[in-house]
């Protein structure tokens, strides 16, 4: 008889990553200090190819990495920063002081399947104590996304569970794995839902569907509508660059991930407005509207 476990559930969810064209790495066959959480050679062979023809060097190389990694303050005030670094890029000098300074994205966006995309499960990482997450989603050596698995059969443990194993445990444990965190993702195989690190339980969501013109899904059909929906690979990097928003002036560490409803919103608007343009012959001007219930987040949204 097959019983629905946390490892059962954490193979299935494997095997849907790699339907998406992931890597799936097993943790212990990485060759890493326990107390690093970049895979540096994922970043530096990413860079070392991105930025060939600018004729990047391994020292301007080795000094992305250490910006990286010595980003300092708390989880979020750390994170903030690294987030700003990945969704906006940066500058920085140039060995040979004759040239410009070079423009790096740590990502790329305009051609998403050159990134480099790896399911890490069972994965040891020591902080303030040794903790092994179910599950680390690596772009280009960078954990942008964290998940959490808990069997739905298993009585007396809920999705919640996971959510505080990762905001609570596990953020106290091993904050540096957090500070480049896009968001995290909490599943028992019926629900799954994602939020960032500093997001209240009640506001983690679904995400229900595929394309806009689904129809939206529960239970075990949102695990899937997931990974095919917000994970692959075009959709997850435009969701890390466009639809993660730290306040200017944040309360009590404030960070908004888009929930699907935005995201296709916000997509459509921005294609309606392009299509409309008076730089065409034939834009009108014309924009969009954009209805929302009460509480959708329609501000956040514009």
């Amino acid at each position: 008889m097959f019983h629905f476990t946390e490892a059962a559930l954490e193979q299935s969810i494997i095997e849907l990553f790699e339907r998406q064209g992931y890597t799936h790495v097993l943790g212990e066959a990485i060759e890493r200090d326990p107390h690093e959480v970049l895979l540096k050679d994922d970043l530096r062979a990413y860079l070392r190819s991105r930025y060939a023809l600018e004729g990047i060097t391994d020292l301007e190389i080795a000094m992305i990495v250490h910006m990286l990694e010595n980003v300092q303050g708390s989880v979020y005030t750390a994170n903030r920063e690294v987030m700003n670094m990945v969704m906006n890029g940066f500058s920085i000098r140039r060995e040979d002081k004759t040239k410009p300074n070079l423009y790096i994205y740590l990502l790329n966006y305009d051609e998403p399947e050159k990134n480099n995309f790896k399911i890490v499960n069972q994965i040891e990482i020591i902080g303030e104590q040794r903790r092994i997450p179910d599950g680390i989603i690596y772009i280009n050596g960078i954990p942008l996304v964290v998940l959490e698995f808990k069997s739905a059969i298993k009585e007396n443990v809920t999705i919640e569970n996971a959510f505080t194993q990762l905001t609570v445990r596990y953020r106290r444990d091993i904050e540096d794995l957090f500070k480049y965190n896009a968001f995290i993702v909490i599943s028992d195989g019926v629900n799954s839902k994602f939020g960032s690190l500093f997001t209240p339980y009640e506001f983690f969501y679904a995400w229900r569907k595929v394309e806009a013109k689904d129809k939206s899904t529960d239970g075990i059909n949102s695990l899937l509508t997931m990974i095919e929906g917000l994970f692959r690979k075009g959709r997850i990097v435009s969701v890390i660059r466009d639809f993660i928003f730290f306040p200017d002036s944040p309360k009590n560490e404030a960070k908004i991930v888009c929930r699907y409803p935005q995201y296709f919103a916000a997509t459509q608007l921005y294609q309606s407005i392009l299509t409309h343009s008076k730089i065409y012959e034939d834009g009108d001007g014309k924009g969009g509207t954009y209805f929302g219930a009460t509480g959708c987040g329609k501000s956040y949204t514009m």
